[in-house]
């Protein structure tokens, strides 16, 4: 399955040099190992660049330790990390 997310410049150009290689997300997504993502770059007024990135899930891991959403967000849904190779 292909999941598309839109990612801030700052976060994009990191995964783009293979320094990051990983997402942390809000899990209103089904997502699972072998699924493909599309990041789809954004600049600071959140406006599409036209540049994105694709790469295929190779971890997912779910945790409702984290704040930064709302709280009944995280309580409703938890986290997921999303490892990619």
């Amino acid at each position: 399955m292909i999941h598309e997310y839109k990612i801030i410049d700052t976060y994009f150009e990191k995964i783009l040099s293979g320094k990051k290689n990983f997402e942390i997300r809000l899990a209103d997504k089904e997502i699972k190992e072998g699924d493909e993502l599309v990041l789809k770059e954004i600049n600071s007024e959140k406006e599409y660049t036209g540049r994105e990135i694709q790469k295929k899930v190779n971890y997912v891991a779910k945790t409702k330790d984290c704040n930064h959403w709302p709280q009944k967000e995280i309580e409703e849904l938890g986290f997921q990390v999303i490892g990619f190779e």
